[in-house]
């Protein structure tokens, strides 16, 4: 079993910043593919940037360029820096890990962009 908590969400207004993290535990060393999603109201959850445990990374056409995945393995964290942010990111954004048999998702963290 892998646990994943997220946290870093907020308000914030367009062309602001947040940076959210998510703090894994257990059976980490079995994720082969780490990654974050979002959902915003009314819509499907879609995926917005994905790491690898091999260092390659992917990004929703929509954020290229704005947010950037990372992971620090000495601190089994992930992050995801969001820059210029608009208000269609609005949304709760959850962090996902992939394991061979496995799919574990945190409890999720609202980003509610304003004017």
């Amino acid at each position: 079993q892998v646990q994943l908590v997220e946290s870093g969400g907020g308000l914030v207004q367009p062309g602001g910043s947040l940076r959210l993290s998510c703090a894994a535990s257990g059976r980490i060393a079995s994720i082969y593919l780490w990654g974050w999603y979002r959902q915003a109201p009314g819509k499907q959850r879609e995926l917005v940037a994905t790491a690898a445990r091999a260092g390659n990374t992917n990004y929703a056409d929509s954020v290229k360029g704005r947010f950037t995945i990372s992971r620090d393995n000495t601190e089994n964290t992930m992050y995801l820096q969001m820059n210029s942010l608009k208000p269609e990111d609005t949304a709760v954004y959850y962090c996902n890990a992939q394991a061979v048999a496995s799919r574990y998702w945190g409890q999720g963290t609202q980003v509610t962009v304003f004017s």
